[in-house]
């Protein structure tokens, strides 16, 4: 599920130190790893020339400083618009998971500021590691995944079950936030644990040793689950996201939704940690 990632380089934040916490999880230690650096379009040969010897250097590195193991990477230096050559590259290489760093831009901001996390968000059909610049990177212990009813959160629970499966370190917190329920309303563990939703999700990480706990609040799911990630001081969180592509026009962006309507977008925005969002 996870055999090939793509490390999209900005040059910015903190996704070098995203890798490496990855690369300590037993279910990433066999994946194939392709480092991407993008060079922008250049006025002049002159400074092509120069921006392509510094790429190299770039590409060169993030191997070392991560300490990849060569026979697993590969790396790709790339001319041309960043958001366009990261989709390609990921078809072209049939990645399982693309790493990349955001700046956590809003709605009409990102859309005007040409964000290129947004743009592959929007675009790609693959699950995405995104890594907002402020956001502080700590080795992954506590693992959040947000359920629903969707085919995505089903997906999205398959994959942490992969990610955590050998990893005795992490703890996983299964979360049910219920626009219809009272935010006020206390439930006990024991309801907690047989919430519909939850409670399928929680045996099925309990058959594979998985340390899990359940919470179920109400109000609304994009702020509960933002304000859950703070207060459980979570190291990474997944949450399903449905394709985002149009489904009459694949290569023309959905505005609306590129402007922030919805949940995903909300939590990529608001969320205090590394969000993994999981499509298939």
């Amino acid at each position: 599920m996870l055999d090939k990632i793509l490390y999209a380089d900005s040059g910015t934040g903190h996704t070098q130190e995203m890798l490496k916490v990855l690369l300590d999880i037993p279910a990433f230690q066999h994946s194939e790893i392709t480092v991407l650096h993008v060079i922008p379009p250049q006025s002049s040969a002159d400074t092509l020339a120069q921006k392509w010897e510094e790429g190299g250097k770039i590409l060169s590195d993030i191997v070392t400083k991560v300490n990849i193991d060569p026979v697993k990477v590969s790396t790709i230096l790339k001319q041309g618009d960043p958001k366009d050559i990261v989709c390609q590259v990921a078809q072209q290489t049939d990645t399982d998971l693309i790493l990349m760093g955001s700046r956590g831009l809003k709605g009409l901001e990102a859309f005007l500021e040409n964000s290129v996390s947004q743009y592959v968000f929007q675009l790609s059909d693959r699950p995405m590691l995104l890594v907002n610049d402020d956001i502080y990177v700590r080795k992954i212990k506590r693992v959040m995944l947000a359920l629903d009813k969707s085919e995505s959160a089903d997906y999205a629970l398959e994959l942490a079950l992969y990610m955590l499966k050998d990893y005795r370190e992490a703890e996983l917190y299964l979360v049910r936030v219920n626009p219809d329920m009272k935010i006020d309303l206390e439930l006990s563990t024991t309801e907690m644990e047989h919430n519909p939703i939850l409670a399928p999700a929680a045996s099925k990480a309990k058959r594979f040793g998985i340390n899990t706990k359940c919470i179920v609040t109400g109000g609304r799911p994009g702020k509960q689950i933002c304000r859950l990630v703070e207060d459980k001081n979570i190291d990474l969180l997944l949450l399903g996201s449905p394709d985002r592509r149009p489904s009459i026009a694949k290569n023309l962006v959905d505005l609306d939704r590129l402007l922030g309507t919805s949940l995903s977008d909300y939590i990529r925005v608001n969320a205090n940690c590394p969000i993994l969002l999981v499509r298939k």
